[in-house]
């Protein structure tokens, strides 16, 4: 390694990517162009040595919860969604395929004709192996997201960070900033700034996972095509939500204001 290269600063990480985010600027389903620049963003970090897993959700094809109030049977909407994030996940497969990135789907669903069965030392080893791992079908279980997917198998393939990808939005804010213009950006808060102030960061039961495992989670941009190669570089990007006595975080309520990028 020659002496401008700098090593990343996680050697393996988890990709959380709502459904939302394939959408692109479309209303609903997977626009192909947005699914080939994730699948770029994804080879770019992963070119650098770094291990990527990644979990991606269903929103952009159905939802669970919206379902559920409209009269649906809860479990039988949740198992909808799961579906739905399968879908998804072939997609991205194929996208980052097609520029020649080693991939593979594990889903919690047992489908064998079009992904291999979630078995934790099956996705290390392909992780070892220099594949992207994509995780399908949530946690196979209704009544859990895809954020709680995320914060689970990171803590079980043992990822150092988890990215949480944001559609638009650049971090945390202390309201919605395309209503509010005064909100405020929050540069650094733990996990319990995050659940008390009621931030919607991610579901509290995955923010609980994360907190208990001491596993930090950055939200950021993932229309800043620079953002993932900043954050392995070891910049201070988006929102860092960690253990208090780690890396400095601290509530950011005085961070100043900002706009998504």
């Amino acid at each position: 390694m020659g002496p401008d290269v700098v090593s990343p600063r996680f050697k393996r990480i988890m990709l959380k990517l709502s459904g939302e985010a394939l959408m692109g600027d479309q209303k609903y389903g997977i626009d192909p162009e947005m699914v080939a620049y994730i699948a770029g963003q994804i080879a770019q970090i992963q070119s650098q040595g770094v291990e990527v897993a990644t979990v991606i959700g269903g929103g952009n094809i159905w939802r669970g919860v919206s379902a559920a109030r409209r009269g649906m049977d809860r479990a039988t909407a949740d198992y909808m969604g799961m579906l739905a994030t399968v879908i998804n996940a072939m997609a991205l497969q194929d996208a980052l395929e097609a520029i020649e990135v080693r991939t593979r789907v594990l889903s919690a669903i047992t489908m064998s004709e079009i992904a291999e069965p979630y078995i934790r030392r099956r996705a290390i080893r392909h992780l070892e192996k220099g594949r992207v791992v994509i995780f399908a079908a949530g946690t196979g279980n209704p009544y859990f997201t895809t954020d709680t997917a995320a914060a689970l198998r990171a803590i079980e393939i043992g990822a150092e960070v988890l990215l949480m990808a944001k559609n638009r939005v650049d971090g945390v804010y202390t309201d919605d900033p395309a209503k509010n213009p005064a909100a405020t950006k929050l540069e650094r808060l733990t996990y319990m700034e995050a659940i008390e102030l009621g931030l919607r960061v991610m579901d509290t039961t995955a923010l609980s996972l994360c907190m208990e495992n001491r596993l930090p989670i950055i939200v950021f941009d993932l229309r800043n095509a620079e953002a993932m190669s900043r954050i392995l570089a070891g910049e201070l990007v988006g929102t860092l939500i960690s253990p208090p006595d780690t890396d400095g975080a601290r509530r950011g309520r005085g961070a100043g204001h900002a706009r998504p990028s």
